[in-house]
């Protein structure tokens, strides 16, 4: 929105299902001229395949973004970093990040990001988060939930990160699977501190 600065904005994404969220995430940073630290893991470069197919691959994603959500996206970039570097600018808290989305969130990076292991560049940088006292929101996708999963969604909570399942809403009457992935866009925008128009605020009835 007018008025807001640019930012740079760390976003990874994992192995869990929900690609759309991400793209639609990341193409909604872009167009507001973010500069966004993309990590996609290895699991999360296939689930862009698998999910949405070849031309959204990580080597082609500008042109799959520019032709998903018009050329506005071309107002931000995007820094690929690889997951297995350790040495990237965003594992550092020098770096200027103002915050990190994590999204889908696999249980396996939830767990690495709750116990601080720092495994990998995802991890990592989610804990230079936490640790800098800067906004991280977890998108977790799993369905039903494990206890060691709910454990681990609290000990993220209580360290200071925003969980923020992937569970789109159903008053804004979507009619698209793109219209529950702008809920969950604009969710994660506002965690962040963005305004948006993703979808309708709530007014008290259904379709109003």
């Amino acid at each position: 929105m007018a008025g807001e600065p640019h930012r740079s904005i760390a976003l990874a994404v994992t192995g869990a299902s929900g690609a759309l969220y991400a793209v639609r995430t990341l193409a909604e940073l872009l167009s507001r001229g973010v500069h966004v630290e993309l990590v996609v893991s290895d699991y999360g470069r296939r689930l862009l395949r698998d999910e949405l197919g070849e031309a959204a691959s990580v080597e082609r994603l500008k042109p799959f973004l520019s032709a998903k959500y018009g050329p506005q996206v071309n107002a931000g970039e995007f820094t690929l970093h690889s997951n297995r570097d350790l040495g990237a600018t965003i594992a550092s808290g020098s770096q200027g990040c103002t915050a990190m989305v994590v999204v889908p969130c696999s249980m396996k990076t939830l767990a690495g990001i709750a116990h601080g292991l720092s495994r990998n560049l995802v991890e990592r940088a989610a804990d230079v988060m936490l640790k800098e006292h800067r906004p991280l929101v977890i998108v977790p996708r799993e369905t039903p939930m494990s206890l060691p999963a709910l454990r681990n969604m609290v000990l993220c909570a209580e360290a200071g990160a925003v969980v923020l399942p992937a569970m789109p809403a159903f008053y804004q009457l979507p009619k698209t699977l793109d219209d529950l992935a702008d809920f969950m866009a604009g969710k994660i925008l506002s965690a962040v501190g963005f305004e948006h128009q993703l979808y309708p605020a709530w007014t008290g009835q259904v379709g109003s």
